[in-house]
């Protein structure tokens, strides 16, 4: 193929997508211009029986609004919306596809967070926008995001206060991550916590401003869940912090504890020579891995024997707080992979801590806080659900798990080694009358 040809192809190519954008934003204006009068239409099929004493309509047609440009998926409209005159006190025609002033669809109103959530900085809005919707785009400045921003923290605020009777978390996460604040000198210390309900649907439970992950501050967060209706999880996974810790047990006491993993194996891997990790890697991962409680401690003992001697300070830290590395042997297998370590917290939030290196931090705890409510908001929708969901509810109910395999009950007729889950945990329901 000559230069020539390539090239004219390319412009040929070009052109059609070029046309096909064109094609599709006049078929887009000419579908919601029908739209527009058949819903004009349908109201006034509605009202055609209403007469004023002179026998005349109330309800009738009053031309066109004047031509405005509405901001679409497609591309940029111009629309000339038909207007009603209802004569009716009181009443009066609002178009639900096309309600008055608005200028885009909601589903531009959810790009632009989605844009600045990803770390598009407010300057470059214009141009990016312009590539989607054509260059005539409206409104899309840096002070739309500052609004979008002011209406994020009202949400926040709201959310953040709503009630949390009859919502039942079983496992809770908590960890506290830390973001830079551009006009304040100190970090925001963002406490976290995340839950399972019932149904196994992982959802965020409070994001609040902490100071220093204090048990001050943990108690706080805690006490106002337990105020606003939650009811004591069943465990709770978090890392050595000793904040968190001393809150629950202050006011959720009854909730077993469960160490991050993760967390442990970085802090024993701090104290041992660059040399030596990778094998002290793989022993932890062993022990981290194992399939049941016996397994695990066998591993974790041949890790102190190996390294006790010349690295004290690595075997400590592995055996200090050991039981509640091994909490997760009480609960199903299956939920082992989501109880180990805080990573359905750190995982989503690692969009939040790219956002704010991208913007060198929010401008204000409250927005750095409704920016962090936002992200977290955004990826719970992508989340999946925990394992074997159906098993959550036997967790609620204090049904036994012997090394994550359900406990079996010959004395009611129930074998747990025998049959399908589902089966088993429909058994297991009935008898706890869930």
């Amino acid at each position: 193929m000559s230069k020539y040809t390539a090239e004219c192809l390319a412009a040929t190519k070009e052109e059609l997508l070029g046309g096909l954008d064109e094609i599709a934003r006049e078929g887009a204006r000419r579908m919601l211009a029908a739209a527009l009068e058949a819903e004009v239409d349908e109201y006034l099929q509605k009202t055609k029986e209403l007469r004023d004493e002179l026998g005349r309509a109330m309800v009738v047609r009053n031309g066109h609004a004047r031509e405005r440009s509405v901001a679409l998926g497609v591309g940029l409209l111009q629309v000339s919306a038909p207007r009603v005159d209802d004569r009716r006190p009181g009443e009066h025609f609002t178009s639900r596809i096309l309600p008055p002033y608005m200028r885009r669809s909601p589903q531009i109103d959810h790009v632009l967070p989605i844009l600045y959530l990803k770390g598009v900085s407010t300057g470059d809005f214009q141009e990016a926008l312009a590539a989607l919707l054509g260059p005539r785009a409206p409104g899309f400045s840096g002070s739309t995001i500052t609004r979008l921003l002011e209406n994020w923290q009202g949400e926040y605020r709201t959310w953040s206060m709503r009630s949390l009777e009859g919502t039942d978390y079983v496992y809770i996460w908590a960890d506290g991550l830390h973001f830079q604040v551009r006009l304040e000198e100190d970090r925001l210390a963002c406490l976290i916590i995340m839950g399972v309900r019932q149904d196994g649907i992982k959802e965020l439970i409070a994001i609040e401003d902490g100071y220093r992950e204090s048990v001050e501050s943990w108690s706080s967060v805690l006490r106002d869940l337990r105020a606003r209706g939650m009811p004591a999880p069943v465990l709770a996974v978090a890392d050595g912090a000793l904040g968190f810790w001393g809150a629950l047990r202050d006011v959720y006491p009854e909730t077993l504890e469960q160490r991050c993993w993760v967390h442990k194996i970085r802090n024993v891997l701090d104290k041992l020579p660059k040399r030596l990790q990778a094998r002290a890697k793989e022993m932890l991962h062993e022990a981290m891995l194992a399939s049941c409680r016996a397994s695990a401690e066998e591993a974790i003992g041949r890790f102190a024997d190996e390294f006790e001697a010349d690295y004290p300070k690595a075997a400590n830290c592995l055996t200090e707080g050991q039981e509640e590395l091994l909490t997760l042997f009480q609960f199903p297998a299956q939920h082992r992979l989501h109880l180990r370590s805080t990573n359905p917290i750190e995982s989503p939030f690692a969009t939040v801590k790219a956002r704010t290196r991208k913007t060198k931090g929010a401008g204000s705890r409250r927005a750095a806080l409704a920016l962090a409510y936002k992200l977290a908001l955004a990826a719970e929708s992508h989340m999946r659900k925990i394992n074997a969901p159906h098993l959550v509810p036997l967790v609620r109910a204090g049904v036994r798990f012997h090394d994550g395999v359900l406990t079996t009950h010959s004395d009611q007729g129930i074998d747990a080694t025998h049959g399908e889950p589902e089966k088993i945990a429909a058994d297991c329901l009935a008898i706890h009358n869930i």
